[in-house]
């Protein structure tokens, strides 16, 4: 039978290695590429910021470009999903649905409700898996029908299921002759892509991240360029004052979709396979997973898995593998850190740097996350994550919640000894200040040592003194002065 159909984008906002929508071609004659611009339920569901709005609409506006020099398009359609497929699958005579599969559980929803709907209304539904390595529900029943909570036992399991599968084929325009989507379709103008004051949002556009395939793709071949450094990178050993990413600045592209995943691990295979030689071996200078950029990818995988198949995985309450523990609830210091007003100047500029560019390096993720949780503040990792979803453009369900919940201890690792002080840690990859000057433009407060001369002066001239850290340790809960706490954490810097 040949169809209509409906590819319907949500993540995925890409041409390249795009099983479903290769199967919705080659299954088709007639073709409607449409974005269900459902407002609700993405702010129910996601705690969206107005950057990451913006890098959502310039990736749709450029899968929009992409499709057009195919003589197809984009078809962005504002409303409630299951009212605008209700009628557009009637009005277009749709027989097929099709779209990739996800493991968020309001994509699970969603998908319940579609085939629900095609019950009714007569047409197919399929989902190929797209956003992840594997289809995680294979490695899920390869480990017993439970998800692997350590990673080595996550590696065994895939050593048996052995390598993903390469990307799918390329889309041409040969693909768009054979199954076109209606002329009068594509040239409607209602179905543009909206601008953010379209949509009620303020335009704030990160000067750094363009969003789009495109430029997904443009920044992965300039690091493809430099074959040599690939098997040699190991993530701890990136910079976190770096103003620019040093790792490789693609995760808000793999977040959104708009790079494969797939095809990046084979194209790092592909590289690993020439450039490591017996000699390469023998000098040590090849990294392995988990520090490797393969192993990154493998850790995302890892998240996913475990997201797939946990109850309440962004959660504490009802959690089957996170720690139940008694939280502080403190408002005013909550809203402190979020605003980056703590006065440990090393934590205030990650923070900043959150706010202006919906970036930060990972070992920053780590000082702040530590800060807020078990490290000083005692506060839920649960809300730490809603702030980290809210400004970070990579903002992602499975790594942002399971991150989290690592970092505070709360789940895969109890016995967190680690504590990134935000005075020392800070010093030793920013001696001499470099990042947090470049963070102050109005140089306000930084003198020759910004650490310390910044935290005094919150001390003796803030109308609202720093914040008066509060520590846990095996006793239980203490409170100590912002100077007792600075003379207890540089004596266990790391």
């Amino acid at each position: 039978m040949t169809h209509h159909t409906i590819h319907l984008f949500r993540k995925g906002l890409r041409l390249h290695d795009n099983p479903t929508l290769v199967r919705a071609l080659e299954t088709s004659n007639i073709i409607y590429p449409v974005y269900i611009l459902d407002k609700h339920f993405m702010t129910s569901a996601i705690n969206i910021g107005s950057k990451r709005w913006d890098f959502i609409l310039q990736s749709l506006e450029d899968l929009n470009c992409s499709l057009k020099k195919l003589n197809s398009c984009l078809l962005v359609i504002q409303g409630d999903y299951q009212e605008v497929l209700r009628v557009f699958v009637q009005k277009w005579n749709i027989t097929q649905v099709t779209c990739d599969l996800e493991i968020e559980p309001y994509y699970k929803e969603m998908d319940e409700n579609i085939k629900k709907m095609g019950e009714e209304l007569g047409f197919n539904v399929v989902s190929l898996v797209a956003h992840t390595l594997y289809d995680v529900r294979r490695i899920v029943a390869q480990n017993g029908g439970i998800p692997p909570l350590t990673f080595k036992q996550f590696l065994h399991v895939l050593s048996i299921l052995g390598d993903p599968d390469t990307p799918a084929r390329a889309i041409t325009t040969d693909d768009f002759l054979k199954c076109i989507t209606p002329p009068e379709v594509a040239l409607d103008e209602s179905y543009k892509v909206p601008l953010p004051e379209d949509l009620g949002v303020s335009k704030e556009t990160s000067h750094i991240w363009i969003g789009g395939e495109s430029q997904g793709l443009r920044r992965l071949e300039q690091h493809l360029e430099n074959q040599g450094w690939i098997p040699q990178m190991k993530k701890p050993q990136t910079d976190p004052n770096n103003f620019l990413p040093s790792t490789t600045g693609l995760s808000p592209y793999f977040s959104l979709g708009c790079l494969s995943v797939r095809s990046f691990f084979h194209q790092l295979s592909n590289i690993n396979a020439q450039v490591i030689t017996p000699s390469f071996i023998k000098a040590k200078n090849h990294a392995l997973p988990p520090v490797s950029l393969q192993g990154q990818l493998l850790w995302r995988e890892f998240f996913y898995t475990v997201a797939s198949s946990t109850p309440n995985f962004t959660k504490m309450k009802g959690n089957p593998i996170c720690l139940q523990i008694d939280w502080y609830n403190e408002k005013e210091k909550l809203e402190r850190w979020k605003s980056g007003l703590t006065g440990f100047p090393w934590i205030d500029a990650i923070m900043k740097q959150l706010h202006e560019e919906g970036w930060i390096h990972h070992l920053a993720r780590h000082s702040v996350a530590c800060f807020l949780t078990r490290g000083d503040l005692w506060i839920s990792w649960e809300e730490g994550m809603k702030v980290f979803e809210e400004f970070l453009l990579d903002a992602d369900y499975s790594i942002n919640a399971g991150n989290w919940m690592w970092l505070s201890a709360s789940a895969f690792y109890h016995h967190y000894t680690r504590i990134f002080c935000p005075i020392g840690f800070g010093k030793r990859f920013d001696p001499e200040g470099s990042y947090i000057r470049w963070l102050a433009k109005d140089g306000k407060d930084i003198a020759d040592d910004p650490m310390e001369v910044n935290i005094k002066h919150h001390i003796e001239h803030s109308h609202d003194n720093a914040i008066n850290i509060t520590t846990k340790n095996a006793r239980g809960p203490g409170e100590a002065s912002l100077d007792q706490s600075k003379r207890q954490h540089d004596s266990v810097v790391t």
